[in-house]
Protein backbone atom coordinates (compact mmCIF):
# COMPACT_ATOMS: atom_id res chain seq x y z
CA UNK A 1 0.00 0.00 0.00
CA UNK A 2 2.72 2.68 0.49
CA UNK A 3 4.43 1.63 -2.62
CA UNK A 4 1.27 2.35 -4.23
CA UNK A 5 0.20 5.60 -2.50
CA UNK A 6 3.99 6.90 -2.81
CA UNK A 7 3.56 6.17 -6.86
CA UNK A 8 0.04 8.01 -6.93
CA UNK A 9 0.71 11.20 -5.03
CA UNK A 10 4.31 11.41 -7.09
CA UNK A 11 2.48 11.25 -10.41
CA UNK A 12 -0.33 13.79 -9.11
CA UNK A 13 3.21 16.08 -8.28
CA UNK A 14 4.31 15.36 -11.76
CA UNK A 15 1.51 16.21 -13.45
CA UNK A 16 1.14 19.22 -11.54
CA UNK A 17 4.95 20.23 -11.90
CA UNK A 18 4.59 20.15 -15.76
CA UNK A 19 1.26 21.90 -15.85
CA UNK A 20 2.83 24.94 -13.57
CA UNK A 21 5.53 24.98 -16.29
CA UNK A 22 3.43 24.93 -19.16
CA UNK A 23 1.19 27.98 -17.58
CA UNK A 24 4.55 29.74 -17.15
CA UNK A 25 5.66 29.69 -20.37
CA UNK A 26 2.05 30.31 -21.54
CA UNK A 27 2.52 34.12 -19.86
CA UNK A 28 6.22 35.40 -19.45
CA UNK A 29 6.53 36.53 -22.68
CA UNK A 30 3.28 38.55 -22.36
CA UNK A 31 4.72 40.04 -19.36
CA UNK A 32 5.36 44.33 -19.12
CA UNK A 33 6.42 44.72 -15.39
CA UNK A 34 10.23 43.65 -14.87
CA UNK A 35 9.65 42.79 -11.24
CA UNK A 36 6.17 40.13 -12.15
CA UNK A 37 8.51 38.91 -15.01
CA UNK A 38 11.05 37.92 -13.18
CA UNK A 39 8.64 36.32 -10.38
CA UNK A 40 7.44 33.90 -12.70
CA UNK A 41 10.64 33.33 -13.56
CA UNK A 42 12.14 32.41 -10.65
CA UNK A 43 9.41 30.22 -10.28
CA UNK A 44 9.88 28.79 -13.46
CA UNK A 45 13.02 27.71 -12.31
CA UNK A 46 12.14 26.48 -9.12
CA UNK A 47 9.52 23.94 -10.35
CA UNK A 48 12.12 22.51 -13.07
CA UNK A 49 14.32 22.07 -9.90
CA UNK A 50 11.34 20.26 -7.88
CA UNK A 51 10.25 18.36 -11.24
CA UNK A 52 14.12 17.21 -11.64
CA UNK A 53 13.28 15.80 -7.49
CA UNK A 54 10.57 14.04 -9.11
CA UNK A 55 12.03 12.67 -11.65
CA UNK A 56 14.80 10.97 -9.45
CA UNK A 57 11.98 9.22 -7.40
CA UNK A 58 9.74 8.36 -9.95
CA UNK A 59 13.30 6.81 -11.26
CA UNK A 60 13.30 4.70 -7.68
CA UNK A 61 10.02 3.58 -8.19
CA UNK A 62 10.66 2.92 -12.01
CA UNK A 63 7.88 4.58 -12.79
CA UNK A 64 7.51 6.93 -15.60
CA UNK A 65 5.52 10.07 -14.13
CA UNK A 66 2.01 11.32 -15.58
CA UNK A 67 1.01 14.17 -18.15
CA UNK A 68 -1.64 16.41 -16.99
CA UNK A 69 -4.71 15.79 -18.29
CA UNK A 70 -5.43 16.58 -21.90
CA UNK A 71 -8.80 18.16 -20.70
CA UNK A 72 -7.52 20.34 -17.85
CA UNK A 73 -4.65 21.36 -20.00
CA UNK A 74 -6.65 22.22 -22.36
CA UNK A 75 -9.37 24.37 -20.66
CA UNK A 76 -6.43 26.14 -18.86
CA UNK A 77 -5.13 26.95 -22.33
CA UNK A 78 -8.11 27.94 -23.46
CA UNK A 79 -8.77 29.90 -20.39
CA UNK A 80 -5.69 31.73 -20.54
CA UNK A 81 -6.20 32.72 -24.30
CA UNK A 82 -9.52 34.15 -24.20
CA UNK A 83 -8.72 36.48 -21.01
CA UNK A 84 -5.55 37.65 -22.52
CA UNK A 85 -7.36 38.44 -25.98
CA UNK A 86 -9.81 40.62 -23.93
CA UNK A 87 -7.19 42.20 -22.34
CA UNK A 88 -3.59 41.51 -22.07
CA UNK A 89 -2.44 43.11 -18.86
CA UNK A 90 -0.28 42.20 -16.40
CA UNK A 91 -3.16 42.02 -14.05
CA UNK A 92 -4.69 39.47 -15.73
CA UNK A 93 -1.90 37.65 -15.90
CA UNK A 94 -1.66 37.58 -12.61
CA UNK A 95 -5.60 36.67 -11.87
CA UNK A 96 -4.62 33.40 -14.25
CA UNK A 97 -1.78 32.67 -12.37
CA UNK A 98 -3.20 33.06 -9.01
CA UNK A 99 -6.34 31.02 -10.00
CA UNK A 100 -4.19 28.22 -11.16
CA UNK A 101 -1.93 28.40 -8.36
CA UNK A 102 -5.31 27.95 -5.88
CA UNK A 103 -5.99 25.22 -8.30
CA UNK A 104 -3.13 23.50 -7.75
CA UNK A 105 -2.43 24.05 -3.91
CA UNK A 106 -6.36 22.29 -3.79
CA UNK A 107 -5.71 19.47 -5.82
CA UNK A 108 -2.07 18.69 -4.07
CA UNK A 109 -4.01 18.70 -0.39
CA UNK A 110 -6.57 16.60 -1.97
CA UNK A 111 -3.90 13.90 -3.17
CA UNK A 112 -1.90 14.15 -0.08
CA UNK A 113 -5.22 13.51 2.11
CA UNK A 114 -6.07 10.86 -0.63
CA UNK A 115 -2.47 8.75 -1.04
CA UNK A 116 -1.91 9.14 3.13
CA UNK A 117 0.10 5.96 3.12
CA UNK A 118 2.66 7.52 0.67
CA UNK A 119 6.27 7.53 2.13
CA UNK A 120 7.51 10.89 3.51
CA UNK A 121 9.96 11.60 0.57
CA UNK A 122 6.94 11.90 -1.53
CA UNK A 123 4.70 14.10 1.04
CA UNK A 124 7.74 16.37 1.54
CA UNK A 125 7.96 17.11 -2.33
CA UNK A 126 4.20 17.41 -2.34
CA UNK A 127 4.75 19.98 0.58
CA UNK A 128 7.46 22.02 -1.23
CA UNK A 129 4.97 21.88 -4.48
CA UNK A 130 2.06 23.32 -2.71
CA UNK A 131 4.79 25.82 -1.05
CA UNK A 132 5.82 26.68 -4.01
CA UNK A 133 2.41 27.59 -5.34
CA UNK A 134 1.06 29.00 -2.28
CA UNK A 135 4.18 31.77 -2.31
CA UNK A 136 3.60 32.84 -5.69
CA UNK A 137 -0.23 33.25 -5.09
CA UNK A 138 1.09 35.63 -2.73
CA UNK A 139 3.81 37.50 -4.47
CA UNK A 140 1.87 38.16 -7.33
CA UNK A 141 -1.16 39.42 -5.36
CA UNK A 142 0.11 43.43 -5.57
CA UNK A 143 -0.33 42.79 -9.22
CA UNK A 144 -3.93 42.11 -9.50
Amino acid sequence: MVEQDTIKLLRECDAGVKMGISSLDDVISLVGDGELKKLLEDCKKRHEELQSDLEKLLDKYKDDGKEPALIAKGMSWMKTNMKLMMNASDQTIADLMTDGCNMGVKSLHMYLNQYRAADEDSKNITKRLIDLEETLAMDIRKFL
